[in-house]
């Protein structure tokens, strides 16, 4: 991965690079419309400092995990002096030009919320591919872009389709191409923090970003939320891309989302994308099964202790399936999930790994056992988004000799 941003201006023979790596890039507005410049920054290397008096929520988040700085208050002359790029993303017309005109009378460079090449790329995707070869309107039935639903009532009459794109663990490369296309040609994205937001860069001209990231144990938009907006916006005609982090079915309530699309009579179409259950042990070089050491893998979620009165999970069954354990989004429950593991007959020298923000390039991990791993998590002060895997697989490390067959 390069250090560059790429530059293009209002003549299509000037373009350009300029490396951002370990230098500071100042953003002017916190709207979810600059989420997918800051994140595209993020990926090369840059230090990011947006500069608003409110911010969306997945950029809370991520100045929440130090990932950037927010200075909450309006734009200072050392805020553009300091940067080697300016980001005009204000969502104003009028104080993106006063962003401009501060960064030109400090000699700095400044762009614009939306990567350059978005227009560029948007002329090369049809704006709403048909997914049916008859009439144009949303199939019912299997596809090559997956499951469809809806009547298909309205459909012609004002009706829009929604589409649940899974985006994979966070890296864009990770996305796929059926998922990217989807981003393209939508008219409203809606969009949680772990998605690989530097691929809002692709949205075309004038498609409306929304923010509904959820923090851990902090901010966040009620699914009912997210569901009436899927609805409101599909019924005023429009294609609505829900853009989540991983597989939309896996711990992501796609399931949710359908059903209040189906009963509103709005179309659905699933594009899967590769769960962090398996990309995140397979990106710390953890592969989920091994003939040699275990012929499966059980994927839970962590977000209830053993022993609330809301948790369904059998515990005591999971430290006997002798099959690799993958446990989401159980951070702040890791301590009590592997201390009831190991009292229910799990033996302490398991191994254990936890691999946090796979995919992006503050990815971390630590290794140790089951017994150990809820404090090497700690030490390393491991944040959400973050997957433990405990089994013989966490303890993995290649073996240059041939396996007999």
């Amino acid at each position: 991965m390069t250090g560059t941003v790429q530059l293009r201006g209002g003549d299509p023979l000037f373009s350009g690079a300029l490396d951002v790596a370990g230098r500071q890039v100042t953003v002017v507005g916190g709207s979810a419309e600059a989420l997918g410049r800051i994140s595209a920054l993020l990926e090369v290397g840059a230090r990011v400092v947006v500069v608003a008096p409110e911010v969306a929520t997945s950029i809370l988040d991520l100045s929440q995990r130090g990932l950037l700085v927010w200075h909450p208050r309006t734009l200072l002359a050392a805020d553009v002096e300091a940067a080697a790029l300016v980001i005009a993303a204000t969502g104003s017309a009028e104080s993106d030009a006063e962003v401009r005109v501060a960064a030109v009378g400090a000699n700095r460079l400044v762009l614009g919320a939306t990567a350059p090449e978005t227009e560029a790329a948007s002329e090369r995707v049809e704006a709403r591919p048909p997914t049916s070869a008859t009439d144009g309107h949303p199939t019912t039935g299997p596809s090559a872009r997956g499951l469809t639903s809806g009547s298909g009532d309205g459909v012609g009459h004002g009706v829009g389709t929604v589409v649940l794109v899974g985006g994979g663990p966070g890296d864009p490369g990770l996305l796929t191409v059926a998922g990217r296309d989807a981003i393209r040609t939508a008219d409203v994205i809606v969009c949680d923090r772990l998605a690989p937001l530097a691929t809002l860069q692709h949205a075309r001209p004038g498609a409306e970003i929304i923010d509904v990231g959820k923090i851990p144990r902090g901010e966040f938009t009620p699914q009912e939320r997210i569901n009436a907006l899927l609805v409101e916006h599909a019924l005023r005609g429009r294609r609505v891309v829900r853009f989540k982090g991983g597989d939309n079915f896996v711990f992501g309530r796609g399931g949710e989302e359908w059903q209040a699309c189906a009963a509103a009579g709005i179309p659905v179409e699933v594009i899967p994308g590769v769960t962090s259950a398996v990309a995140a042990p397979a990106l710390a070089g953890i592969p989920l099964t091994h003939r040699a050491l275990t012929q499966g893998f059980t994927v839970v979620s962590g977000h209830l202790p053993p022993g609330d009165p809301g948790s369904t999970l059998d515990w005591g069954a999971l430290a006997r399936t002798n099959t690799t354990l993958v446990i989401m989004m159980g951070v702040a429950t890791l301590a009590a999930i592997t201390t009831e593991l190991v009292r229910q007959g799990l033996p302490p020298d398991t191994p254990a790994a936890t691999v946090a923000d796979a995919g992006m390039a503050s990815m971390r991990s630590v290794r140790g056992t089951v017994s150990t791993i809820a404090a090497l998590t700690a030490s390393a002060d491991l944040r959400p988004p973050a997957i433990t895997v405990v089994g013989a697989v966490a303890g993995f490390q290649p073996d240059p000799s041939p396996i007999r067959r």
